[in-house]
């Protein structure tokens, strides 16, 4: 194994300029991908954890209010931010409706429903774009590398062959070294955009699957939301009469 890692190193060194950056090339866009991909893991490994641990709460409590207060300590929590945000609208549209002087139209159960399933989506949009990002370089790093790599590829067999014809010799051991530098870089290509492409298709279904569960939790919030208010204008036309 030492003797392999060995002759890779003496291979790398030995080969030409072009080879070197695209390889110096390489290693940075595998760099950035492990550090996008391990950044990933440890962001949707909390966001599930939490937005396990905020179900719990939202499911065992009757009280929306201290749902409301107690799910603040879910700073990273996609259905925490969603139900944050619908709550605080259903409450200013409650303020509003509580105020004479404003403006009845806006009052309208129709209007304040649309506002809150306004607000809800706009966190959805939010959060998923908070949560792809990155992934498109991945996907750049997982489609490009190889093809950069056979770029560093080619370019070593073409400075092998020219070096081949200006010594006017063919044989195996002049030939082989060269091919064999110049075919690192496809092997670096390789190296970097595997990992890239496995990473960007799980991060992917796991934003598709975070997006299924914001969409479900967001069409339960309007409907308890909606429920609410439809609670809140029977008592207001009881006292009425």
């Amino acid at each position: 194994m030492n003797i392999l890692a060995s002759d890779i190193v003496q291979m790398i060194v030995h080969a030409g300029t072009m080879v070197k950056f695209v390889l110096l090339l390489l290693f940075f866009l595998s760099l950035f991908s492990w550090t996008i991909i391990f950044m990933k893991l440890r962001l949707f490994n909390r966001l599930t954890d939490e937005n396990e641990k905020f179900m719990e709460l939202f499911s065992s409590s009757r009280e929306i209010q201290k749902v409301y207060v107690e799910s603040k300590v879910f700073a990273f929590s996609p259905l925490a931010k969603s139900f944050r945000a619908g709550y605080a609208e259903f409450n200013r549209s409650k303020m509003l409706q509580a105020n004479p002087g404003e403006d009845k139209i806006y009052h309208s159960h129709h209007t304040i429903m649309e506002n809150i399933e306004r607000v809800v989506k706009k966190i959805l949009a939010t959060q998923t774009s908070r949560l792809e990002k990155g992934l498109t370089f991945l996907a750049t790093t997982g489609n490009a590398s190889p093809f950069i790599g056979l770029f560093g590829t080619v370019w070593g067999i073409m400075t092998s062959f020219r070096s081949i014809g200006m010594k006017g010799s063919a044989t195996l051991a002049v030939v082989a070294p060269g091919i064999a530098e110049a075919l690192i870089a496809t092997a670096a290509g390789l190296a970097a955009a595997i990992p890239a492409v496995v990473a960007f298709n799980y991060f992917t279904r796991r934003v598709r699957s975070f997006q299924v569960e914001m969409g479900n939790f967001n069409a339960d919030l309007v409907g308890l939301l909606e429920r609410g208010l439809m609670r809140m204008a029977l008592i207001e036309r009881k006292r009425g009469e």
